[in-house]
């Protein structure tokens, strides 16, 4: 293995344990435990600071227009070919649940292109919006908070505003 590909796996595995740390900071913290989910907090931390070290070392950030046109291309990539596969062999198995996460997963991959294509726009013109986050499925709203989630049906009690 060479450095570059030594340098994807480091990333790939500092930014999986930086989120799942932070899953089990949220779990610890339903169960009342504040100095463990503290623990966890930091060490997700650290894992971030390692995975952008990473990052900067495969000279992956670029200028911002750079990062917002490769971020579309992902996107579009992530929710057309993977997702899709996704559902279709959950589908097979017959797990329903996971179909269900893959195809609302999917469908907030979408948005996530078209919102990049925006925020490229807003760029040129200096625009400031709001976002709001369906904390259920992870739907992005661009300026204004719906009243249920076009994905998951879920509240507007259950968005967060990124103002």
């Amino acid at each position: 293995m060479g450095t570059k590909e030594a340098l994807q796996q480091a990333y790939a595995g500092e930014a999986k344990a930086a989120l799942r740390l932070k899953v089990y900071a949220d779990k610890a913290d339903e169960e009342n435990l504040p100095q463990i989910a503290k623990l966890f907090r930091v060490i997700s931390c650290s894992e971030e600071i390692h995975g952008k070290r990473a990052l900067r070392a495969l000279k992956e950030i670029k200028k911002t227009e750079e990062n917002l046109a490769d971020s579309i291309l992902s996107e579009e990539g992530v929710a057309a070919v993977a997702y899709s596969r996704f559902v279709r062999e959950a589908e097979i198995e017959g797990n329903q649940a996971a179909v269900l996460h893959f195809s609302q997963s999917r469908d907030v991959e979408e948005t996530h292109a078209k919102l990049y294509k925006e925020a490229m726009n807003h760029l040129l013109e200096e625009r400031e919006t709001s976002y709001y986050v369906c904390l259920v499925c992870g739907y992005i709203a661009d300026g204004v908070l719906p009243e249920t989630c076009p994905v998951c049906g879920a509240g507007k009690e259950k968005f967060t505003n990124f103002g």
